[in-house]
């Protein structure tokens, strides 16, 4: 056997799953967490929180953090990135991955769904902003969704018939074509 057949899949193989992907945004959020701090404030139970970090970890997407009073066992974010990637651009590139893989298993198993729950309310639009105003609509989203933070702690929290919902924004200016000269004020130039 070589040391290539003993190689953990990569993170693409992990299948997503919505437990490790609170447990990814709670450590982008909090930088350390125990598996017993993440299912109290995701709401899960500490068994499927540790499971789900272990499984994490030998994806190379978590790792152990040193324990404080040596009993904890804390994990975190990998601190060894790639040379290419920052931290926070790496978990970027995982979460918009996984949000990806979320929308499109939405649109393929929508029907399972119950009735009531087989919409979704997905848009897009191309809106002309300063970089300035990219920043403020970006602070308004978060603002509107502050509001429903507090459900992510625990099930008490939520009101009945309330479900995860994704909710993915991205503001970023379009860049024109390759090869395509533009202004700065985006508009193509000639």
């Amino acid at each position: 056997m070589t040391e290539e057949d003993l190689t953990v899949p990569a993170a693409a193989a992990l299948p997503e799953h919505a437990v490790r992907t609170a447990l990814l945004e709670l450590l982008a959020e909090r930088g350390t967490v125990t598996s017993t701090q993440a299912a109290g404030l995701l709401g899960y139970s500490s068994g499927l929180c540790s499971f789900h970090l272990r499984q994490l970890a030998r994806h190379g997407l978590v790792e152990e953090a040193p324990a404080a009073d040596g009993r904890a066992r804390p994990w975190r974010l990998p601190r060894e990135t790639p040379r290419h990637a920052g931290p926070e651009e790496e978990f970027g590139e995982l979460a918009r991955g996984l949000e990806d893989e979320s929308y499109r298993r939405w649109l393929a198993r929508r029907t399972e769904a119950p009735a009531e729950w087989q919409h979704d309310d997905a848009f897009s639009a191309v809106v002309h902003l300063t970089p300035a105003e990219l920043t403020a609509v970006g602070e308004a989203v978060r603002q509107v969704l502050a509001r429903f933070r507090g459900r992510e702690h625990g099930p008490a929290a939520r009101p009945a018939g309330a479900r995860p919902v994704a909710a993915v924004v991205r503001l970023f200016p379009l860049l024109p074509e390759t090869g395509v000269d533009s202004g700065p004020d985006g508009r193509t130039a000639g």
